[in-house]
């Protein structure tokens, strides 16, 4: 009998008693029995760590289950008597969690705070957007009270450049009293990042789970062909093992695809094919083209393979619209009729309060055709009120293919069997640039659905010039490094000074992720530092020399070499300059002598280059050949010997003209004697150019030379052995001394930024020294609320009176100059104002904005965005009360990116309205503004990001 199955002692048995009675009592055990399932075992140990007092943070796959701790930090809030706040990067994410909540804890214990939505405040559970969280923490908020959890969903959120520092301030200012819980994709370095947590929030449980609850295969579309990307035998993604490794073996199937994807075989291929022919040989054999199928045939490829739903990650808003168009056009259809009439009801519904004049403009009817056919777009593009209708036709399986863009993949619950990629490189703003392995698995994070799929599926569809090993290598790596994005910025740097003064400010600044992580790395260089010192401490000590000191002997031979080495490249870089600046005399006419392998004896110049880069003029040369000549074909600086005319009537192509003129240059040579020898040639190189080796480097050449000369170790028997030591030991040192450069890069790096943005904001009177202390003066108070990119700039602006003389519609249109950015700068001319005041305003902006981006050149610190005037008009427009036709006529804007906008607009006038020590008429009028643009579409739906 196995020891398992041996009876157990009383005294084992009353422990083990003991042990259920306690878990019987645990939180963990009543929230479990709230669910209609049971836990993962990554689940029950990281609530079992939270019950027990510590932060949790937990890494897992997309869909692997994580929101539950989140759900239990809820629950255990509510039967502690205390709150919790549920924080996501988006607004969309916190309307779907919002939703979720209040269903599951009841309407009246949950509300939620996405700065343009405010629902049930003082509910004991709020979910709300990170940024909310972070001004609540500024402003010191009574809503803090009693607030025992803080839930991070997507912290991984805060590797994002421009957003990510909110995660991390959120992190250090929440007090230590607050559990938090981190919920975050896969990460590489999560025991780095728990690592951090722990020294800043205290005791840190990390819990890191890499299976999939749902295995996830991976494929390549090719034509109509869905190819597996590993070779047969590879195991998934999923919870029984890791999965495909790094170097897993492609499919020979797509790499003999791979190797023969052209449509036809090269000129020399097709060619020797004819000839081959032609001699009763067969042709040569190539792999049959693939043809990369449309995406209506990607859609039912997908359905005839069963891999419906499917979510179709295009990088594009365009495409995305596009695609739906496209399936339509092609009569795709994937719901039954009874599906349809279900649809029908819920759009109609849903749109049921826009007025008939923007259903057009917001091409309503083509986006219902598409749903009740199955299909749908998904983008930040699109009204808030039709993504949300979107997602929850997806969620209830009523929509079976939607056409994404990667903002999908952040968060919001629309997970689908499939997942397919188009292509793996996208638009970053600036240049096409391939996707990361971590952007890879995040997107087909979504494929598989918990409780539904036995398996889910990632599609790679064919493309020109497609590498299987490279999609492998991004499919087998399925974890990525979380680095921090942090910097701090005027708004934070204020209200750190405002509540903890200077020191302590840079204090909190060093303990950030950011500076962690680059002490982290400091570590590392100091000890590759150290390992250097000691070889260098071995070098010295194999050049000791018993005739002097061997290491000063070492430095002068390596000044003079880098000197010498110095001094030839200046005297090259100046021979060629004087090389080109001849080459670029030369006039038409002129004859000269070539002495090249490729040109050599007279030659007359036919045409002058004079303004090229590297002047390649034509020349005839004496056996009536045409050449252009260039700096390979000189030994020095070019000298014509005279000039011969060129006739107006001269033609360069006639054999006639070129004899004629050769001739003419032979007979001038004969006439000055210089075919017989009487005369130098025109290439000289005797000359030093202008601008070569000085006086001064000379005469330290000279000297170095003699200090060597005159040095003992220069008679020693051994020298040069002792050289190769020391040239080893210069060379060692150098790179020692750019590593310790890079380590004094490292140190303190947030806290030097921060120095200089205190500096900058001294500079603009929004800080003062009062008795030895910095105070925050009433500009600085007016800072400390105002959140955003500019948020100096709008400082300013208030400082200046930009505000003062606008009316509603001005005030609105003047806000969307400070937060408007455009996607690229189309280069145009500034659009004419609305009105003199406003136009004043906006001068006053541009002005401080002048002033505000050279002093932060001055301080070293990033530039402020310039403001933005291709929003004014369209702002103007909707707050005069114009249809959204009107507005966006004439405008690339989309009708959700405006909505988008307006929201952004209101955001910001309700932060000036509430400013402090604000004219009363300024905070009357923005409110004002807010009611005239918060209207029509602006106002249909809650959702927005």
């Amino acid at each position: 009998m196995s020891p398992m199955n041996e009876p157990q002692s009383p005294a084992e048995k009353y422990q083990a008693a003991l042990v259920r009675n306690r878990d019987s009592k645990s939180l963990l055990h009543a929230f479990r029995s709230t669910l209609a399932f049971d836990l993962d075992g990554f689940q029950e140990e990281s609530c079992r760590a939270l019950e027990a007092g510590r932060g949790v943070l937990l890494a897992a796959p997309t869909g692997a289950g994580k929101t539950i701790l989140g759900e239990f930090a809820v629950f255990s809030a509510l039967q502690r008597g205390l709150k919790a706040f549920y924080t996501t990067p988006i607004k969309a994410l916190s309307n779907q969690k919002f939703g979720e909540l209040a269903e599951k804890y009841g309407p009246e214990n949950v509300g939620l705070l996405t700065g343009d939505s405010s629902i049930n405040a003082h509910a004991p559970v709020i979910v709300m957007t990170t940024e909310v969280l972070r001004n609540m923490l500024y402003a010191d908020s009574d809503s803090l009270d009693s607030l025992g959890y803080v839930v991070m969903d997507e912290v991984h959120y805060l590797a994002d450049r421009f957003r990510g520092a909110v995660w991390e301030e959120v992190i250090i200012h929440l007090p230590r009293s607050v559990q938090l819980v981190s919920l975050s994709a896969t990460v590489s370095n999560a025991e780095e990042f728990g690592a951090w947590l722990s020294t800043v929030r205290g005791d840190t449980a990390i819990v890191v789970s890499e299976h999939r609850p749902v295995p996830l295969w991976q494929h390549v579309l090719a034509g109509r062909q869905v190819l597996d990307l590993f070779a047969e035998g590879t195991e998934p993604l999923d919870e029984a093992g890791p999965g495909p490794a790094p170097g897993a073996e492609v499919n020979p199937e797509l790499v003999k695809l791979a190797r023969g994807s052209t449509r036809r075989a090269p000129h020399a291929v097709r060619a020797r094919g004819r000839r081959e022919r032609s001699q009763g040989r067969p042709e040569p054999r190539t792999a049959p083209a693939v043809t990369r199928a449309s995406r209506p045939a990607v859609v039912r490829t997908l359905e005839s393979q069963g891999l419906l739903p499917a979510i179709f990650f295009i990088f594009s808003r365009a495409a995305c619209d596009a695609a739906v168009q496209q399936c339509a056009a092609a009569d795709v259809w994937l719901t039954t009729e009874r599906e349809r009439r279900i649809i029908a009801s819920r759009v109609d519904e849903a749109s049921r309060d826009i007025p008939g004049e923007d259903l057009d403009v917001l091409g309503f009817w083509a986006w219902r055709d598409g749903l009740i056919r199955g299909i749908a777009s998904h983008h930040a593009g699109l009204l808030p009120a039709f993504k949300e209708t979107v997602e929850r036709l997806f969620a209830d399986g009523l929509v079976r293919v939607v056409f994404a863009t990667e903002t999908l993949a952040l968060g919001v619950n629309m997970p689908a069997r499939s997942v397919v990629l188009e292509k793996l490189d996208k638009f970053n703003g600036e240049s096409r640039v391939n996707i990361t392995a971590g952007e890879y698995t995040q997107l087909t994070g979504r494929a598989g659905r918990r409780g539904i799929d036995v398996e889910g599926h990632a599609v790679v569809l064919w493309h020109e010039g497609i590498d299987p090993a490279a999609v492998a290598g991004l499919a087998s790596r399925r974890t990525y490094p979380l680095n921090s994005s942090f910097r701090p910025g005027y708004n934070m740097s204020i209200n750190l000074l405002a509540q903890f003064g200077r020191e302590r400010s840079r204090e909190i600044l060093e303990s950030s992720f950011a500076q962690f992580q680059a002490d982290r790395s400091v570590v590392e260089l100091a000890r590759e530092v150290r390992s250097r010192e000691e070889s260098l401490a071995g070098y010295a000590e194999a050049m000791t020399c018993h005739l002097g000191d061997f290491q000063e002997y070492a430095r002068l031979r390596k000044e003079l070499s880098d000197l010498e080495g110095k001094a030839a490249k200046e005297n090259k870089r100046a021979a060629r300059n004087w090389m080109v600046s001849s080459l670029s005399r030369l006039m038409p006419g002129d004859v000269i002598h070539l002495d090249s392998e490729r040109v050599q004896g007279y030659a007359v110049v036919l045409n002058a280059d004079p303004a090229a880069h590297e002047p390649r003029p034509a020349v005839l040369t004496n056996d009536h050949q045409l050449r252009r000549i260039g700096l390979a074909d000189l030994q020095g600086p070019i000298e014509p010997l005279f000039r011969v005319r060129i006739g107006k009537s001269f033609n360069a192509k006639t054999p006639k003209d070129r004899r004629a003129l050769a001739s003419a240059m032979r007979h001038e040579l004969h006439k000055r004697g210089i075919l017989d020898g009487h005369s130098a040639s025109s290439t000289s190189g005797r000359r030093r150019p202008p601008g070569g080796r000085g006086g001064d480097v000379e005469a330290r050449i000279a000297q170095l030379r003699k200090e060597l000369a005159a040095h003992p170790c220069n008679g020693c028997h051994d020298r040069e052995n002792h050289a190769r030591w020391g040239e080893r030991w210069w060379r060692l040192r150098e790179e020692t001394d750019t590593l310790l450069a890079r380590i004094q890069g490292r140190t303190n790096t947030i806290a030097r930024t921060f120095d200089r943005l205190c500096g900058l904001l001294d500079e603009f009177g929004y800080l003062e020294e009062v008795d030895g202390r910095v105070q925050i003066t009433a500009p600085g108070r007016r800072l400390r609320r105002i959140y955003g990119e500019r948020d100096l700039l709008i400082a300013q602006a208030l400082r200046e009176g930009a505000f003062n003389d606008l009316d509603a519609a001005e005030m609105a249109a003047f806000a969307s100059v400070l937060v408007f950015q455009a996607k690229r700068d189309d280069g145009g001319l500034p659009p004419r104002m609305p009105s003199i005041s406003l136009e004043s305003a906006v001068e006053t902006v541009v002005l401080e904005w002048e002033k505000l981006s050279e002093a932060e050149a001055q301080h070293k610190l990033p530039v402020t965005g310039e403001p933005e005037l291709r929003l004014v008009w369209p702002m103007y427009k909707w707050a005069k009360g114009r249809r959204l036709q009107d507005v966006l006529s004439g405008t690339e804007l989309a009708a959700g990116d405006f909505v988008r906008w307006v929201r952004q607009v209101i955001d910001l006038l309700d932060q000036v309205a509430a400013v402090p020590e604000l004219d009363t008429r300024v905070s009357r009028i923005c409110r004002e503004a807010i009611t005239k643009i918060k209207r029509g579409v602006v106002s249909y739906s809650s959702l927005t990001d």
